[in-house]
């Protein structure tokens, strides 16, 4: 899609700063870097170049401009039909919908990463090898959601967080495995789970 003189130079600042820095600038340090005095000047051409499939973004969170090849889906684009509601006990009439449903629906305006579970230590919440795990990018859990913790600075696990005092139970949903005690000052929680993707073969 053609852009503008302008939205070229934009563009330019934008892959010159990434490059440079190794993270996308602020509206505030495009404005600066490119001369441009208003803000909204800024925001206008990053929303035009957004509706031209040439960058995405994740909104309310700074620093969240990604550059994006010609061609490549926005979060917004990556939609697919909602056919309707399935059961999963009695079968209920098949209705055809209008609607449609994304991951940008599931997760919102959270800063969301993707993992590959490898094991089975959480087998028993549904959670299986192969499985995609989303999670929430946080450093603070809440008594028994199911975290990305790592353990002693070089180990990552995917657990239930309990705090116990000076120690941190890190538990399976697997009732063949033990639980594991680590002190807390040892554990540095990563994200929390939002859900799972699963893909059958």
């Amino acid at each position: 899609m053609a852009v503008t003189r302008r939205q070229k130079e934009v563009l330019d600042f934008l892959e010159a700063f990434v490059t440079r820095n190794g993270y996308s600038p602020s509206f505030e340090e495009i404005a600066h870097g490119m001369g441009l005095k208003s803000l909204a000047t800024v925001h206008k051409h990053i929303t035009n170049l957004e509706k031209k499939g040439l960058l995405d973004r994740v909104h309310n969170r700074s620093r969240s401009i990604d550059l994006l090849p010609p061609g490549s889906p926005t979060r917004s684009s990556l939609r697919l039909p909602l056919a309707g509601r399935i059961a999963a006990g009695l079968p209920v009439e098949a209705l055809e919908t209008q609607e449609t449903i994304s991951l940008a629906d599931v997760v919102g305006n959270r800063d969301v990463f993707a993992l590959e579970v490898r094991g089975d230590s959480m087998r028993d919440e549904h959670i299986i090898d192969g499985d995609y795990v989303l999670v929430e990018r946080t450093r603070t859990a809440h008594h028994g959601e199911i975290v990305v913790a790592l353990v002693r600075g070089s180990e990552t696990t995917l657990k239930r967080f309990y705090p116990e005092g000076t120690q941190i139970r890190l538990q399976p949903s697997n009732f063949e495995m033990e639980p594991i005690y680590v002190p807390a000052a040892q554990v540095a929680i990563q994200g929390r789970v939002l859900g799972i993707l699963r893909k059958y073969r």
